[in-house]
């Protein structure tokens, strides 16, 4: 994959509408976003790796899945899922994006869509196969509502609907995961699984079966997104000591395995991000 999928500098700035998420779903849904976009030409564009995992309801254009660095289901999609990725990905549309993006943390996916992370990290699926709750008909109540508070209300109803049909996640996966959020990723993996008083395999298996990724995959990605924040008002050698990295060498290095660039070239572009949708 080549390090040259810019956003297109012409593009109109596609317009967000942001919704609060209900005091019911903390922890659980960490935005949910209007998108509406029209442009003149295709437009090819990277999402750098998160630890958020979007739903995409579709009322526009389908969306083509060029290219995942560590990931699976390439190809064109309406509406869908994307699993946690430990990578970057790069997608192109044409004409008009239009849909309503709901953003998952990896608890959510478990206790809201009853499905461990494992089945869909690093992948991004059709959505009606995913989670029958969002199917075609949910899809067309949502575009005939035609404004956005009518189809946050829908959603939010959803999603209130999923929260007592779900699946409980194990406490200390639940726990090891907020450690390393709040950590920043900086939270020692070894430390946490001896305070969760189970073995290092049986953590580490359990974590990876509901989060969808390993401990310290997860951490890695976690310390990057903090990193990329951090990056926009700091010298790249200031982020790298701030935020745990070994020196610049190391940042550079993890930039370039989630985000495809170095800091200086990610500086230069408009990368799409889940925290940029919903910040």
């Amino acid at each position: 994959m080549t390090n040259d999928a810019r956003p297109e500098a012409s593009a109109p700035r596609p317009v967000l509408v942001r919704h609060p998420v209900r005091p019911e779903l903390a922890g659980l849904v960490a935005g949910i976003v209007g998108h509406h976009e029209r442009v003149d030409r295709p437009v090819v564009r990277r999402q750098v790796a998160g630890s958020l995992i979007p739903l995409v309801l579709s009322f526009g254009t389908p969306l083509d899945v060029i290219d995942l660095s560590a990931g699976e289901e390439r190809g064109r999609r309406t509406s869908f899922v994307a699993g946690i990725m430990p990578g970057h990905a790069t997608t192109s549309f044409e004409h008009e994006q239009h849909c309503l993006q709901i953003y998952l943390t990896p608890l959510g996916v478990m206790r809201l869509l009853g499905l461990p992370g494992r089945e869909l990290a690093a992948r991004v699926v059709d959505l009606a196969d995913a989670v029958p709750a969002f199917d075609d008909r949910l899809v067309e109540r949502l575009h005939e509502a035609r404004t956005w508070p009518r189809r946050f209300e829908l959603v939010d109803r959803v999603l209130l609907d999923l929260l007592g049909h779900g699946r409980p996640v194990e406490p200390f996966v639940a726990w090891m995961w907020r450690q390393i959020e709040r950590s920043g990723g900086r939270a020692r993996i070894g430390e946490l699984v001896e305070q969760t008083g189970w073995s290092q395999r049986h953590a580490t298996a359990r974590f990876t079966e509901e989060v969808g990724i390993r401990p310290k995959t997860a951490a890695s990605v976690v310390r990057f997104e903090h990193a990329l924040a951090e990056l926009r008002d700091r010298p790249a050698a200031e982020v790298a000591a701030a935020v745990g990295f070994a020196d610049q060498s190391h940042l550079v290095r993890e930039f370039r395995r989630f985000a495809g660039w170095t800091p200086t070239e990610l500086l230069r572009t408009e990368p799409t991000t889940a925290q940029a949708a919903i910040g």
